[in-house]
């Protein structure tokens, strides 16, 4: 007892030193205007302290000990340090905007990151507001378009739930994967096209390649906008290299949404809007004597029995207005321990054609937690619930798709069904389009389920030593159900046209996972100098099955697989493990010099040889050149300098030859495959040299960004023709080389700054252009569908997306050798963005135009058309040089002599994005909501000379070489949205 009163007597005295020792801050923090800055982040430095301003721009704090260094820091605002060592009340900090983002952090490797200022090479980076902050987004990769440079992003389909390719810095492979490496908070994310079994109806691979006709979506529309934070684009080999072999189309960084200090933040949001045919075409008019040249008596007897009527089947296949509604909630928070960001979406989209549309249910929560002073952990879960109805279109070799059966019918033939629902058969055609999209189904389903997770161990943290160990990974699972259903009473289905009705089920499992493993030490022996070294290993596990169920002569309406006369099986898995390894060195001395050297080492079980590792290596440098000057004009000069390697692994199963199976005689077995698989297949790879410089004026107000690249990609992998007495009549193997040079520019300014105004624009305007520099082989034709209508050709010394095909040699020129003439290039001569940001107290408007100069199209919609004299335009005379045919007469007598007709210039202008928003006064709602109304749009102005519904076409999906074929497609829309958003 008498021990118990002498400590707590000791703890009296110590009472008042404890009160000594704790240091109080308070104050405001304001931007130059003095206007308060909500959510400006306090902290103190090398410590788990901190808060964040409330609306007012307020903050409190007590410090224990003597106080300490406080950072602050808000987006888009260079950060400040103060110095606290004893009590400071009322302290008003003003925050200098950093106008150039130079403070913005980007990251460099899977576990550092540098100021954007210090960059050595260029990097794309799209932000939350520039991604979703002008109108409603369909899907993620739809909403990049225009905002960096680098990249050809074109739409493959109209249809809703999307269907999108992108190129960053041209072609990087002939046959494999195009589409650029996705991760997502650290998972690498599947960005499968997967096809639902079309095929067996539309008879679309009889001709051309038989890849991506089936017109599917592409998984990175299952990610929700509204979750992400930031989007970096690593276009170049010297960021992509520390992906190694799988980032050689590049690398896409997605980083989503997480809670900040402070109380918590409920935002709602609301959009309502719809959607309408982009660009209406019209129809060809009629009259007796056009009928009896097209079609003759017959044609005649079925104009004369409708009385001559005319009905507009563009408008009823094409003319839905589509209903449009994204609901939205998200709450986030946290302490200086615990940060949550928890978000809920409903998106529900109605498409232009009838039965078609889209809606999408997503939830995600992310949780970031000081387990201790030296352990972090970081979890990211996203569940996603989707249902497209796609429609039937694309192209097909038995005119039942809904685009070629809508081109194959005049309009004057009645298509429309009787009083008790019976549809009547086209006369003129094999289906009757309006039946069809009445009565067929093709939905794709899918569940998925996002799980990443990151831990930091921290083992050492001293102002000179920072030895951190982190381990991540993730798992990303989905399962996709594709139903397609084609009932017997349809008129190409039944009295033998078909195989009275057929069912088309698919279901493809996808579990893939991807753990990495790195030490991190950051090294300062002077204020000066700092090194960072990492180094670390990965493993990835890609695990795909496929099965397609096809089911025919139905037993009446069932539409289970099993109530019918046949069926059929297919089954295809994709199946690959993965290791590597990768060290990274970085050095920074005063900001003034930053260079980076870096090596991954990659072996798979996709190459020939599974146990060979092959390297990727890169180097950069950058230097900040004002401080060696005393140049006074300038706010930034920065010359930088890149270099790096990364890779495409081979197609899955190229390096085996496969069997077959076969039935002889009741006798199940397999026999060998025709294509023979390389036991020694190489990677592809490609190295890239990077140069440029940032330069800034009028403190940041003014800045240019240029870039030259100059990427050689090796080692393509082709599927080739062997001699016949090897037993095979193809082999893969490594035979090409392609070179990609190009130029980006990225001009942003600042040019009105003031209480009540502000204006903020970027421009961005890139080239690329790629020759054919190694092939083995003798040049060849690939994609869309032979020379007589126009083809890709792949020749040594000329382009690889150079379009060719047969030539009038009076009029073409045509090369002596191969008999083609070259009528023009899918690459796009330039791409042009601008896109300006105005605010006028509480409006804001936002406008996002983009100019694509060249690129051609083999537009086959326009041939269908004029085969079955219903162009819109066929009896113009604009085209024949001596005035005397119809448009599609001319078109018609070249047709098998020349393929200039259907090759045609692409290029457009539209404004892709424009939206109005008006922040209601906050004394309504007694400041504790922010409520903001507004309207906003996409593709609302389109002008283009492109004889179709729109110039960005691909019948061929996300194909590397193939794309920019059009074949009867589901058009384009523009939207119309009003919005609501409430922030509390």
């Amino acid at each position: 007892m008498q021990n118990l009163k002498r400590l707590l007597f000791l703890l009296c005295l110590l009472a008042p030193a404890w009160a000594f020792t704790q240091v109080s801050v308070s104050g405001t923090v304001v931007d130059l205007e003095n206007n308060p800055i909500q959510g400006a982040s306090v902290r103190l430095k090398n410590a788990n302290l901190g808060t964040t301003t409330d609306a007012d721009g307020k903050f409190s704090m007590t410090l224990a000990g003597k106080g300490g260094t406080l950072e602050v820091s808000f987006i888009g605002f260079k950060s400040q340090t103060i110095t606290a060592s004893s009590d400071m009340a009322n302290l008003v900090i003003k925050m200098q905007e950093d106008v150039g983002h130079l403070e913005e952090v980007v990251i460099t490797g899977l576990a550092s990151s540098i100021k954007r200022g210090n960059l050595a090479h260029a990097v794309g980076v799209v932000s939350a507001k520039q991604l979703a902050g002008t109108t409603s987004q369909p899907t993620v990769d739809a909403a990049l378009y225009g905002k960096f440079t680098g990249a050809n992003i074109i739409s493959n389909s109209g249809a809703p739930g999307g269907g999108i390719s992108i190129k960053l810095r041209g072609i990087t492979s002939l046959v494999g994967n195009s589409q650029p490496l996705f991760i997502v908070d650290g998972v690498y994310y599947d960005n499968s096209s997967i096809q639902g079994g079309l095929n067996f109806v539309s008879k679309a691979a009889g001709q051309g390649s038989t890849n991506f006709q089936d017109n599917p979506s592409n998984r990175v529309a299952d990610l929700d906008p509204e979750d992400i934070e930031r989007i970096e684009i690593l276009k170049g080999a010297s960021t992509a290299a520390i992906y190694g072999a799988r980032a050689a189309a590049g690398v896409v960084i997605i980083t989503t949404k997480k809670g900040k200090t402070g109380k918590p933040k409920i935002e709602l949001g609301q959009w309502v809007g719809w959607q309408m045919q982009l660009n209406k075409l019209g129809q060809r008019t009629w009259d007796t004597a056009k009928v009896r040249a097209a079609y003759g008596a017959s044609g005649i007897t079925v104009y004369n029995a409708n009385g001559g009527q005319i009905y507009d089947y563009e408008d009823e296949l094409y003319g839905n207005k589509g209903f449009l509604s994204n609901t939205r909630v998200s709450v986030s928070g946290g302490n200086e321990n615990t940060s949550y960001y928890a978000g809920m979406s409903y998106r529900d989209d109605e498409g232009i054609v009838k039965n078609t549309g889209y809606r999408k249910t997503s939830f995600r929560l992310n949780l970031d937690q000081k387990i201790t002073k030296f352990l972090d952990l970081s979890l990211n879960s996203n569940y996603v619930e989707s249902s497209a109805d796609r429609g039937f279109f694309n192209n097909d070799n038995t005119s039942t798709t809904l685009g070629v059966s809508f081109v194959s019918t005049p309009s004057w033939v009645n298509l429309y069904p009787d009083a008790n629902g019976n549809y009547p058969n086209n006369p003129l055609a094999p289906s009757n389009f309006i039946q069809t999209r009445d009565l067929i189904t093709n939905n794709e389903q899918v569940n998925r389920i996002l799980l990443g997770g990151r831990a930091t161990l921290k083992l050492v943290n001293t102002n000179i030593h920072d030895l951190r160990l982190v381990a991540l990974g993730g798992l990303d699972n989905y399962t996709l159900n594709t139903n397609a259903i084609f009932p017997a009473i349809l008129q190409f289905q039944k009295d033998g046209n078909g195989t009275n009705g057929a069912l088309i089920y698919g279901t493809t499992v996808a579990r893939n996972s991807n753990i990495s493993a790195l030490v991190v030490y950051d090294f300062k022996p002077a204020d000066n100098i700092s090194f960072t070294t990492q180094a670390g290993i990965n493993t990835f596990k890609v695990d795909i099955n496929t099965a397609v169920n096809t089911a025919t002569q139905l037993i009446g309406t069932q539409t289970n697989i099993d109530q019918a006369g046949a069926l059929q099986a297919e089954q295809t898995k994709n199946i690959s493990r993965d290791k590597g390894f990768f060290v990274q060195e970085e050095f920074n001395f005063q900001d003034k010099l930053i260079a980076t050297l870096g090596l991954r080492g990659d072996k798979s079980s996709r190459n020939g040889d599974a146990d060979k590792l092959y390297y990727y290596p890169k180097a950069s440098l950058a230097i900040n050149i004002l401080p060696f000057t005393s140049l006074k004009t300038f706010s930034q000069l920065k010359l930088r300098g890149a270099y790096g390697e990364s890779g495409n692994f081979a197609p899955f199963g190229a390096i085996y030859t496969s069997l077959v199976p076969l039935n002889f005689g009741g006798t199940t077995g397999s026999i060998v495959d025709l294509t023979r698989g390389a036991e020694n297949l190489e990677p592809e790879q490609q190295k890239e040299l990077e140069l440029g410089f940032d330069a800034g004026i009028l403190n940041e107000r003014v800045g240019l960004a240029f870039t030259w690249y100059k990427k050689d990609v090796e080692d393509l992998i082709l599927k080739v023709i062997t001699s016949g007495s090897s037993g095979f009549s193809n082999a893969w193997r490594n035979v090409a080389e392609i070179q990609n040079k190009g130029v980006e520019i990225a001009l942003t300014a600042v040019p009105v700054a003031n209480k009540d105004w502000r204006w903020n624009m970027q421009a961005n305007w890139w080239k690329n252009k790629a020759k054919v520099t190694r092939l083995d082989v003798p040049a060849f034709n690939v994609g869309a569908f032979g020379a007589t209508l126009g083809t890709y050709r792949i020749e040594l010394g000329k382009s690889p997306t150079q379009l060719v095909g047969i030539g009038d040699s009076a009029i073409d020129k045509v090369d002596p050798v191969s008999k083609l003439a070259v009528f023009g290039n899918a690459e796009p001569d330039f791409n042009l963005s601008f896109y300006n940001n105005v605010t006028w107290r509480n409006f804001e408007l936002s406008v996002l135009m983009h100019w694509k100069k060249g690129g051609d199209n083999i537009n086959l919609t326009t041939l269908l058309s004029d085969i079955f004299a219903t162009s819109y335009d066929y009896d113009d005379k604009s085209l024949d040089p001596k005035g005397e045919m119809t448009n599609g007469e001319y078109r018609l007598s070249i047709l098998g002599a020349t393929a200039r007709p259907w090759i045609q210039d692409a290029s457009y202008f539209r404004v892709r994005e424009i939206g109005l928003n008006y922040t209601l006064p906050g004394a309504w709602f007694r400041d504790v909501a922010r409520v903001k109304i507004g309207f906003s749009g996409r593709n609302l102005i389109n002008v283009f000379d492109y004889p179709s519904y729109d110039p960005e076409v691909s019948n061929f999906g996300i194909d590397a070489i193939s794309s920019n074929v059009e074949v009867t497609p589901f058009p384009s829309a523009k939207s119309f949205y009003f919005n609501l958003s409430v922030t509390f």
